[in-house]
């Protein structure tokens, strides 16, 4: 046979923003080796015929660090068209880890990226099998998996390793730095593909103290970011805080001479039309010679939590006694009248914060003792009973245990600006959080939302420039050098779809993940054939490999599958 697999008589979009044009694909080899016209005969043929041929998703921003040794699936993701994925982001992961911190790490994901702690500790066992990042990457390529990785060190578990449980308390000596510098560049030399870090406010860790990375100042960052101008490739990827935005991502750049790129430009979170000086700035620092990226999203950013781990509510000051608290603890300080007058002050439409008005924003998602509430809007409900908002969602949240679930609208809902972010040739899309937030949000569908919404639906983005920024645009930003395209020898990841179809079905809650913990996931729609490698691992919507059985997914150690692996 002159191929393992012929994708045939569909719509070539390549990737790189060229317009879309008839053709087949050969693959062989677990390799692209023709592509427009492909004569001869395969073991298998997909006919493609009234769909579209695109490369892999490349999902820059991911938490699958404990999820893929568990799950070698890296469920939804593939589901939904993605075919490389990057972790390791905000600086979080679980290598390097010493064993005896091993349950700081887990409750760190547990608070910052609302991961249940049993389904951890049930996931990972006692015994991971590792330590160091270089041990972390070779028990990922031992057990394999259906899609690529990569991964970034992260800089929380890297003050840990070093500082222990003083990582979120101070800043670190000369000494810690040096050491923590040479754990960056053994995992660089390991094959990471960058080093991450946060000093966002949201990120609040066990015990309601600041994830580790925030109790960093600019000058350990950007000691730790030269370690990648040493390596000569890398990228660092940073989510902003105070003190911490362009000018001091723009250091950054400056120290690594690499590109750096931030999470996350969205829109209302900077005020009407705020993003426009952002990205204008981006695109002075470009001129500069300094690649300094923000990451955007077409999706809107809701979050579905519950006031036992009110993630989101976290990074306000009148919530730090609800942070330190154990489940009876915020009960009583949920009861308390003071801190009612203070969460309603905070939420009041004159108020002045982030919080202001917001129950016009929120929906009852999951309400066990009043069913016929559920989906509706707090302050509708509030408006109904005469009663004020805050005790309305706190005397229900009592009354279910804590198992009340609000669904608050946080950001990106303007889509007049989101279609502004989305244009914008200075950005990258990111922020699917796959892996993370399982129980609150699931935006890991963000690809075949953006292909039925923006480019079906409203007609923001042709199919041909969304392709290119699912596609080659990330995978170029970060260094992944042998995907993104179709293009003959280039990795054989492919998607074929139904652009006429293609879209993220509802939400939906599930219980699958170890010791039974819940997460929502979000089915896939006109999505008729994934390709991992020359391998079909998706296929009408349901899984076309064993998951226990060899993966074609590859571990992309500095942006690349080793040559061994094709």
């Amino acid at each position: 046979m002159e191929y393992d697999l012929k994708i045939a008589g569909g719509t070539l979009v390549d990737g790189t923003g060229a317009p879309a044009r008839p053709g087949d694909v050969g693959i062989r080899g677990g390799r692209l080796v023709a592509v427009g016209d492909a004569p001869g005969a395969a073991a298998r043929t997909i006919d493609a015929r009234g769909h579209a041929v695109a490369p892999g998703f490349v999902d820059i921003h991911t938490h699958y660090d404990a999820q893929v040794l568990w799950d070698r699936m890296l469920t939804i993701s593939p589901w939904h068209g993605v075919t490389t994925a990057v972790m390791g982001n905000c600086g979080f992961g679980i290598a390097p880890t010493l064993a005896a911190h091993r349950g700081l790490v887990l409750r760190t994901l547990e608070r910052v990226e609302g991961m249940c702690l049993a389904a951890l500790e049930a996931g990972l066992g006692d015994d991971w099998g590792f330590e160091t990042f270089p041990e972390y990457l070779d028990a990922i390529d031992r057990r394999g998996t259906a899609i690529n990785l990569a991964a970034f060190v992260g800089h929380t578990p890297l003050r840990l390793h070093v500082l222990g449980e003083e990582a979120t308390e101070r800043a670190a000596t000369p000494d810690e730095v040096a050491r923590m510098r040479s754990l960056v560049a053994e995992a660089m030399a390991a094959g990471a593909i960058g080093f991450a870090t946060s000093k966002s406010p949201t990120h609040v860790g066990f015990g309601g103290r600041p994830v580790p990375s925030r109790a960093a100042d600019v000058a350990e960052i950007v000691e730790l970011a030269r370690g990648l101008a040493r390596s000569e490739r890398g990228v660092v990827q940073a989510t902003t805080g105070p003190g911490f935005f362009l000018d001091e991502l723009a250091e950054v750049a400056r120290a690594s001479g690499r590109p750096v790129t931030w999470t996350a430009l969205l829109s209302g979170v900077y005020g009407e039309n705020g993003h426009r000086p952002i990205l204008a700035k981006t695109r002075d620092l470009a001129r500069a010679g300094l690649t300094v990226v923000p990451q955007v999203t077409g999706r809107p950013l809701l979050f579905d939590f519950d006031f036992g781990e009110p993630f989101l509510l976290e990074s306000f000051p009148f919530f730090a006694d609800v942070s330190r608290a154990d489940r009876e603890g915020k009960k009583a300080i949920y009861r308390d009248p003071g801190f009612r007058a203070r969460f309603r002050a905070e939420t009041a439409p004159s108020a002045s914060g982030r919080l202001a008005g917001r129950w016009n924003r929120t929906w009852i998602s999951v309400c066990p003792t009043e069913r016929a509430l559920e989906e509706r809007l707090v302050a509708d409900v509030a408006r109904e009973r005469g009663a004020d908002a805050v005790d309305l969602v706190l005397d229900l949240a009592l009354a279910s245990d804590l198992a009340l679930r609000l669904r608050m609208a946080v950001a990106n809902l303007d889509e007049r600006e989101v279609g502004e972010l989305l244009q914008e040739p200075a950005a990258v899309l990111g922020l699917s959080d796959a892996g993370a937030h399982a129980s609150q949000l699931c935006d890991a569908c963000f690809a075949t939302d953006l292909l039925a919404r923006w480019v079906r639906e409203k007609r923001v983005l042709t199919l041909e420039r969304a392709v290119h920024m699912l596609t080659a645009r990330p995978a170029e930003l970060l260094g992944i050098s042998d995907r993104g395209r179709l293009a003959e020898g280039l990795a054989a990841d492919v998607v074929v779809l139904d652009p006429d179809a293609v879209a993220a079905g509802p939400l939906r809650r599930v219980r699958d993940l170890p010791a039974g913990a819940d997460r929502l996931v979000s089915d896939a729609i006109g999505i008729r054939a994934v390709v991992v490698n020359g391998r079909i691992v998706r296929e009408d919507g349901r899984d076309a490999v064993d998951p226990d059985g060899p993966l074609p997914g590859r571990l992309l150690r500095g942006g690349r599958a080793r040559a061994a692996d094709h």
